[in-house]
């Protein structure tokens, strides 16, 4: 397989992009051959039109299990997915990590993008040094905002994962220098994507933090965490950061199961906390687009777009919607969604849920596509700085 021009171009900046290498002697011919012949890294087929000149070099991801590629593989946690049937729609019907039956939002997005098929996991032990230039996600299934949220279950907490991004960092400067690593530092895609389990587990399901705070004060204190962590990734260089809502975390299925009654119906509690949260969130994002020069950080909405998908199966070419494809699918999720859990469902394209807590990839297939067309531009100032 042959690599991609494409992507040397993508890397490079537009001054030492293919068309002119040859004017620009002065470039390091092993960074070169470095980029542009032996990383062999394939560039997905774009399938949107960035505005102007603009390129994306790397998608650069942190949070929890929605994105998380296998970075919990090796913990002493229970909070793990790389065991059957996690994985089984994966390319080969292998158990990565992802909390999923197949591809998750991350390696969707850098797909839609052009840039890589599928995002690794940062602890990887066979990632390669050249995964590093496209991008990798450094988020933890269970990990949160809230500083308590990874403590409870032993997984790697936000604050850690930048410290992974700072390593990540000092790797690419040795392997392309720090001319380049400040260009894709700056031009890459970074996504946020936590809060869940702040709200659903450490604040309603573990009760601890009710002892502290009522609703509106944790959900404050929350937009005061991810406010605070943004402006974290924007001191080490990030300019352009996307921020997943809340999704309707009373829909759901094991939500509805703990807390949705006999009938198993969406828990209000949970998803007016989910809303109110959202809303302080959204504030807080345009604050700081103001505060912040330079800096494009963008709310995206995926409340009410699962909240549609959910109440409307059919519309969209799913049948259930109330409970996950793995076991029973009412509770079902990580150790307790194993190959030897009955009643798992032959094919999981007609669910909307995998297990009790995430999407299958149908339903991010679904999602995700629309949501980059809706918000990629977002990402961009034109003519004007930002």
């Amino acid at each position: 397989m042959q690599p991609s021009l494409n992507l040397c171009c993508l890397i490079l900046p537009p001054s030492l992009r293919c068309s002119s290498l040859h004017h620009h002697f002065r470039i390091s011919l092993l960074v070169v051959l470095l980029l542009c012949a032996e990383c062999n890294i394939m560039a997905a087929e774009a399938k949107i039109v960035l505005p102007g000149n603009e390129t994306i070099p790397a998608v650069l991801i942190f949070g929890d299990s929605i994105v998380d590629a296998g970075n919990n593989n090796n913990l002493k946690s229970a909070i793990k997915a790389n065991f059957l049937p996690y994985g089984r729609d994966f390319e080969g019907g292998v158990p990565t990590g992802r909390f999923c039956n197949g591809r998750v939002p991350s390696d969707m997005i850098a797909s839609e993008l052009g840039i890589k098929d599928t995002v690794p996991a940062y602890l990887d032990p066979d990632l390669k040094p050249e995964d590093l230039l496209t991008g990798v996600t450094f988020a933890s299934g269970g990990a949160g905002y809230d500083p308590l949220t990874p403590t409870l279950v032993s997984v790697i907490s936000l604050t850690q994962q930048l410290e992974y991004f700072k390593e990540y960092k000092t790797k690419l400067t040795k392997l392309v220098g720090e001319n380049q690593t400040d260009y894709i530092v700056s031009k890459s895609l970074y996504l946020v994507v936590a809060g869940s389990d702040d709200i659903a587990n450490t604040y309603f399901i573990s009760r601890i933090r009710q002892f502290q705070y009522d609703v509106p004060t944790y959900t404050s204190f929350l937009a005061d965490q991810a406010s605070d962590y943004y402006k974290k990734l924007y001191d080490l260089g990030a300019r352009r950061i996307g921020v997943f809502n809340a999704p309707p975390l009373g829909c759901l299925p094991s939500q509805r199961t703990l807390a949705g009654g006999l009938a198993r119906n969406c828990a209000e509690d949970y998803n007016n906390a989910a809303q109110l949260y959202n809303s302080k969130l959204s504030s807080k994002i345009n604050s700081l687009n103001k505060e912040l020069p330079h800096v494009r950080i963008v709310y995206i909405d995926i409340y009410a777009p699962l909240l549609d998908l959910i109440e409307s199966p059919d519309k969209y070419g799913f049948k259930i919607a109330d409970k996950g494809c793995c076991g029973t699918g009412k509770i079902e999720v990580v150790v307790l969604c194993n190959q030897f859990s009955p009643f798992t469902c032959s094919d999981a394209s007609s669910y909307v849920f995998w297990d009790s807590y995430h999407p299958t990839e149908e339903a991010y297939g679904t999602l995700l596509p629309t949501l980059v067309r809706k918000y990629v531009n977002d990402f961009f100032c034109g003519d004007k700085l930002c």
